[in-house]
């Protein structure tokens, strides 16, 4: 009897443990079947980008319909909409030309340009170019598109050595660089004449050389150059040869020396030079924007001083070579000079100007004579994400914002405009949700694209004088998304480490979520200053998200204290101080998310993060490991001197200081008493990979276990497939305490 009921017992016991088993092979299929099926096909009506035809109140755009793609225009003051073409008789042209079998409800037509009347498209197809003439059903091949010149890589600066020659306004001359110097050229007669002297190698003219509006005189910047610092790669495993191969990437570092530029101007009929002092510009981290005054009286240039406590508009008289600022911003922090935005009117006399300066990003109408502002033209505790258009002539500006409405995600945009006086504010798309417009050329229409991570998308044309909705254009039909058992991220707020600011992230659960049960928790984190990143849009599979918690984990991600569009001060926190990485807010919304929701196992929190999420991920184990239990770190600049000069300068200041050292996880390396695991691209070009190697070399020196991935010809990543498959073993390994299945056993859909 007694043995009877203690085989019960363990039956019952084995078997409830099988019910909730996680990490298996089923839960592994399921989590690498769910990118095809919440993939695009699943999703109708979505995806609407409209193209409008330049000089019209007519725009294309391309509807995914269950029974494909169709082509259609869009007469907005008619509120009409047809095909744009018949779609049966170019697949048959394209088929019959290209020799590609081309299905009538699948045509896909690459930088499309349609005429004002219609009746005439150019685009891409099959490598080639096409002209199609829509009223006689004529296709004509224009040839095989040319290759694109090879593009330098974003690390590259522009040493402004060559250029085109530069005519005059007025036909008569054309000025170039000849031997370091400039030179100018009477077309008439050939003449040549040299207007600098002093160019060197070493202490050029830069070939941008720009005429006054008068032509009587040019303007150029002498330039001192610098030695050039290089991050050298071995691609391990080329595609064209066996033995390896050496590649080199410019890349400025911190505390890199940069070169220095003085603008100078110069007049052609006396060949006199205009050389200002640089006192207002003499620590340089960018000079740029030379750009002459209408009355050619003046040059106005900007200055962005290293460590970016101070940025100015400066104005050069070409008739005195005196210098003096028409803005000035500075902080005792850091300028945020990347949410840059000057307009100069037309009349010469006035700037629009952005600035975060009252602790939100704001317009502000500028006085050039006097050089302060004339008035703020946007107020509150809101901020201007970008401005679209200056409408001179009716005295109005349209810019996209967020956080005006105060009873929900203060990240959602919307569109605006605002008159010159500072009244007249007027919200185009009203609507809760994140909003993308497409304005006509005349600002009289707009197309509004708006969703949320819970709301599948609307597209709708709009009245751009009061926002109302002129015609219904499409509403995403999510029914098949759902019949595959998609369930949207919850959005889900709570308090920060100060208790009284809000925090915004996602909580996404496994499909087969059992609220009765404990999941582990793993954080997908990117929380670096420079924008928020936690998604606000539909998306029907997040790749770094959806499928992981699949294998028995729920997944989030929080915007925490030091990300940006909210106020300055929230931003600021990351000063000096990118080793905080939001972490204490994160933890303080994962705690309130377990308070509220049991289901969350806080005592099994993992982490994984890319880049700076790569180094906000390791450090949040060495930190933080009471709270953090595991973390996967990819391509993670780890070390901030060892990473490119413009990121890191702005957030942790210049110059390099024990600040640097304070974030680096090879310094704190030592501390490390968690899983890690370290993956790297030996072809990142984004984040130098000796920065995950030092990291590897302290943690061995230190006598500490971890993982380490390196990925053959990658560049900077997640970890691809491979990478992706190991972070999932890891995460079930380390927060589900169980060995995860065979790779040969899963089926993982790879093409």
């Amino acid at each position: 009897m007694k043995r009877s009921k203690l085989s019960l017992f363990l039956v019952m016991l084995f078997g409830g443990i099988m019910a909730f088993a996680q990490g298996t092979v089923d839960d592994y299929n399921r989590a690498y079947s769910l990118r095809t099926k919440y993939g695009a096909d699943k999703v109708f009506y979505s995806n609407v980008a409209p193209q409008w035809i330049d000089g019209t109140h007519q725009f294309w755009y391309v509807r995914n319909t269950p029974e494909g793609r169709v082509y259609v225009s869009v007469n907005a003051d008619k509120q009409e909409r047809k095909e744009l073409f018949d779609h049966k008789r170019l697949a048959g042209l394209l088929s019959e030309q290209s020799g590609k079998d081309v299905k009538t409800n699948a045509i896909s037509l690459e930088r499309l340009l349609v005429n004002k009347s219609q009746d005439t498209l150019r685009f891409v197809f099959d490598n080639q170019r096409w002209m199609y003439v829509v009223r006689k059903n004529q296709l004509i091949n224009e040839g095989k598109l040319p290759v694109p010149p090879k593009q330098k890589h974003w690390m590259e600066r522009d040493d402004e050595k060559v250029a085109d020659p530069v005519t005059s306004p007025d036909g008569k001359y054309i000025a170039f660089i000849k031997n370091d110097n400039i030179y100018v050229k009477e077309l008439a007669t050939g003449k040549e004449k040299q207007l600098s002297l002093d160019g060197t190698l070493g202490n050029y003219y830069s070939a941008y050389i720009s005429w006054s509006p008068d032509s009587k005189k040019v303007a150029s910047c002498k330039i001192r150059p610098v030695e050039k610092r290089y991050v050298y790669y071995v691609e391990s495993s080329p595609a064209d040869q066996l033995q390896p191969k050496l590649h080199k990437q410019e890349y400025a570092k911190p505390g890199n020396e940069l070169p220095f530029k003085i603008p100078a101007i110069f007049e052609v009929e006396t060949g006199r030079a205009i050389i200002p002092s640089t006192e207002l510009f003499d620590q340089q981290y960018e000079l740029s924007s030379l750009d002459w005054n209408k009355d050619s009286r003046a040059l106005t240039f900007e200055y962005n001083q290293r460590g970016h406590q101070v940025y100015r508009v400066l104005e050069l008289s070409a008739e005195t070579g005196d210098v003096r600022p028409l803005i000035e911003e500075t902080s005792d922090k850091y300028v945020n000079y990347t949410r840059h935005f000057r307009h100069d009117l037309k009349d010469n006399k006035h700037i629009i100007w952005m600035s975060e300066r009252d602790n939100w990003n704001h317009l502000y109408l500028y006085d050039r004579e006097t050089a302060k502002p004339v008035r703020q033209l946007t107020k509150g505790e809101w901020y201007v994400r970008e401005v679209l258009r200056i409408d001179e002539e009716n005295r109005r500006i349209y810019f996209s914002a967020n956080g005006m409405q105060k009873d929900e995600d203060p990240y959602l945009i919307r569109y605006y405009y605002i008159d010159f006086d500072g009244k007249g504010l007027t919200c185009l798309t009203p609507e809760e949700g994140m909003h993308q417009a497409w304005f006509s050329s005349d600002m009289n229409y707009l197309v509004d694209v708006y969703s949320m991570v819970d709301k599948a998308p609307v597209a709708v044309l709009r009245n751009a004088k009061d926002g109302k909705i002129a015609m219904p254009l499409e509403t995403a039909d999510i029914t098949r998304l759902k019949a595959e058992g998609w369930k949207a991220p919850e959005v889900f707020v709570a308090k920060g480490r100060d208790g009284k600011t809000d925090m915004w992230g996602l909580i996404v659960r496994p499909t087969n979520f059992d609220p009765n049960k404990k999941y582990p928790v793993i954080e997908y984190i990117y929380q670096g200053p420079g924008s928020h990143y936690v998604p606000k849009t539909f998306m029907p599979y997040n790749w770094y998200m959806t499928s992981i918690a699949e294998l028995g984990f729920i997944v989030v991600m929080v915007d925490g204290m030091g990300t940006s569009f909210r106020s300055r001060e929230f931003e600021n926190i990351c000063y000096k101080n990118l080793k905080d990485a939001g972490l204490p807010d994160h933890i303080a919304w994962i705690k309130a998310a377990a308070q509220k929701y049991p289901s969350l196992d806080i005592d099994r929190v993992g982490i994984y993060g890319c880049s700076a999420g790569g180094q906000e991920s390791t450090a949040a184990v060495l930190q933080y490991p009471d709270f953090y239990k595991a973390a996967y770190s990819a391509c993670g600049c780890h070390d901030n001197r060892m990473d490119k000069i413009w990121w890191n300068e702005q957030w942790l200041g210049y110059p390099v200081g024990d600040q640097y050292k304070e974030a680096s996880n090879v310094e704190n390396a030592h501390l490390l008493c968690r899983p890690l695991m370290l993956l790297v691209g030996e072809m990142d070009d984004n984040v130098d990979p000796a920065s995950t190697m030092q990291v590897v070399n302290a943690l061995i020196k230190a006598n500490k276990d971890f993982d380490l991935v390196v990925i053959p010809g990658a560049h900077h990543t997640m970890g691809e497939d491979f990478g992706e498959h190991k972070r999932y073993d890891f995460f079930v390994r380390h927060l589900l305490n169980t060995n995860p299945p065979k790779w040969d056993e899963i089926t993982t859909n790879k093409e």
